[in-house]
């Protein structure tokens, strides 16, 4: 039996030399030694605390991380779909949060200080109204949806006409005009069929307020319906289709109610503090090989939406003399948008050549997205490859002499003997086949090219309007027929001599090619040049596209 001084001493007393092994001494070097395992956790929990955490909420997570999206709630099945297969796809959450159209309008325009990045309305009037606003910059048309009289199928409710909804003791759940798109799209489909000595929305409107309820979203309506509520209601095409409710309900479609299709459409709002994200989501939800193939199989019509491409590229074929024009535009659109354009830039004669040389006008092969000639006539040369055009600038055609020179004053004067004149080539550059065309109209044409054959005379085409001003510039020629716009950029060597010629301007349009893979992204950009009038003005151009919202055409529907 061992004594006390004859205990085996602890594992923390063989370890500090010199530990006194008794008991007080002991229970000394174990309260030591606690107070410093206390302190070294302390502080590591309190080093832990100081750092950033993560939670759920979006607005404490990485703006890179997570995108909020005001939703319609009708299109909650559809879009948490896709929002799902994004974030699998590239670890992007998308936070949505739902209610009826007009109602998430009203409160993005209330709600100023929040961040969401954004819109999605079954109604594309309301992300038109969010534009208008001020709220919103991108529209993206997305599917169309058309109202339908909806019960149950085990209802033995039958309706051969809207007239029956009327009928005694027939109870209707209906969306609210003020708070759902559904409810809007019915009222104006109802406000345009005669009924007595009113029209057909007035007698239902009064019915559903005695015998039925409005409802602030379509998927409410649909909940009535579903639990036997009421007897009908008018819920989207699409609703019936949803995965919960295409056993139990059955649609009733009238042609007084599809006549005007509603466009499901998102729009970025200015409130998101990340618009290349937003966008990229965007385009993902409106692509043909990934969201419209969802929203299609829950019986809405896509439209012909782009191919999906994380990082998109556009092949744009540019008439050199835009390029002052649409730079800033080109450099501002890539930035907002996460994309490439690559821009070729030459005479229209050239670029147009190209295009002929392209098999099958394959954009894969080089062929242009779009297309921005220096003047419709080289447009209309190949007018069946491109649509959707519109006319965006015009700029004048005018003389350009060197700084003070008075050897040149006229058309006529370029005619004459011992004249140095250079002209644009008409079969590269639309200059070139715009002057043949004034000249021709002036009766000089003729005699500048017996001119041109003479030996001691200087006639000399350029093939792109970029190299024509140079010449002046270095003393080469004593004139040139060139655009305003080129002559801007010299004004302190080269004076300008305007001319009065009805043939005097050269319009350009904008275009998009038929066979694009990207056609909504081009009419974005389309959108995006409407809005950049300075720039245009700036580089000397006359702007023609009015300062009315432009209605860029929307893709038509899949096949």
């Amino acid at each position: 039996m061992l004594n006390q001084t004859d205990q085996p001493k602890s594992e923390f007393t063989r370890l500090i030399p010199g530990a006194r092994s008794s008991r007080r001494g002991s229970l000394h070097w174990q309260l030591l030694f606690g107070i410093v395992i206390f302190c070294g956790v302390l502080f590591v929990v309190m080093r832990r605390g100081s750092q950033p955490t993560h939670s759920n909420n979006s607005s404490d997570q990485s703006p890179t991380h997570t995108i909020v999206m005001q939703t319609a709630a009708g299109m909650r099945v559809a879009v948490e779909q896709i929002a799902a297969d994004y974030e699998r796809e590239y670890g992007v959450h998308v936070d949505l949060r739902y209610g009826g159209s007009n109602s998430l309008l009203n409160q993005i325009q209330v709600n100023q200080f929040d961040t969401s990045d954004l819109y999605l309305a079954a109604d594309d009037s309301y992300t038109e109204k969010a534009r208008e606003l001020g709220l919103a910059q991108e529209q993206i048309p997305i599917a169309y949806l058309r109202p339908v009289i909806a019960v149950r199928k085990d209802s033995g409710k039958t309706f051969q006409s809207l007239e029956d909804l009327l009928a005694e003791g027939v109870s209707l759940s209906v969306g609210s005009p003020d708070q759902a798109a559904i409810g809007k799209a019915t009222q104006k489909a109802l406000e345009n069929i005669s009924y007595g000595k009113s029209n057909f929305w007035n007698a239902f409107e009064k019915h559903v307020t005695e015998h039925g309820v409005f409802k602030p979203t379509v998927n409410e309506v649909a909940n009535d319906i579903m639990i036997g509520a009421v007897d009908a209601g008018i819920v989207w095409d699409s609703t019936v289709m949803m995965p919960n409710l295409r056993e139990e309900l059955e649609a009733i479609h009238f042609d007084e109610l599809a006549t005007d299709p509603k466009l499901v459409s998102v729009c970025v709002l200015n409130s998101s503090e990340q618009p290349v994200e937003a966008l990229k989501f965007a385009r993902y939800l409106s692509a043909r090989d990934r969201g419209l193939k969802t929203f299609a199989s829950y019986g809405m019509e896509p439209v012909d939406g782009d191919v999906w491409e994380p990082h998109p590229e556009l092949n744009f074929f540019c008439g050199a003399v835009n390029r002052r024009g649409i730079e800033p535009v080109l450099e501002a659109f890539q930035k907002r948008e996460g994309v490439t354009i690559n821009t070729v830039y030459d005479g229209c004669g050239i670029l147009t050549g190209r295009m002929k040389n392209i098999d099958q006008q394959s954009t894969d092969l080089g062929f242009p997205d779009i297309y921005m000639a220096c003047d419709r006539y080289y447009l209309d040369n190949v007018a069946s490859w491109f649509q959707d055009d519109v006319d965006v600038t015009n700029t004048e055609i005018v003389i350009a002499v060197p700084k003070g020179s008075e050897k040149v004053k006229t058309l006529n004067d370029l005619i004459r003997p011992g004249v140095r004149v250079s002209i644009g080539d008409g079969t590269q550059c639309t200059i070139g086949a715009l002057t043949r065309r004034l000249l021709e109209k002036e009766g000089l044409y003729e005699a500048l090219m017996s001119k041109q054959q003479s030996a001691t005379d200087v006639v000399v085409e350029k093939p792109s309007s970029a190299m024509l001003v140079p010449d002046v510039v270095t003393g080469h020629v004593d004139a040139t027929i060139a655009y305003l716009t080129d002559v801007m950029q010299n004004s302190e060597d080269v004076d300008v001599i305007r001319l009065t010629s009805p043939h005097r301007h050269a319009i350009q349009p904008f275009s998009i090619s038929r066979s694009s893979h990207h056609k909504q992204l081009a009419r974005r950009l389309m959108t995006q040049i409407h809005q950049s009038q300075q720039a245009f003005e700036a580089a000397g151009f006359n702007f023609l596209l009015n300062t009315t919202a432009l209605r860029v055409p929307v893709a038509e529907s899949q096949d």
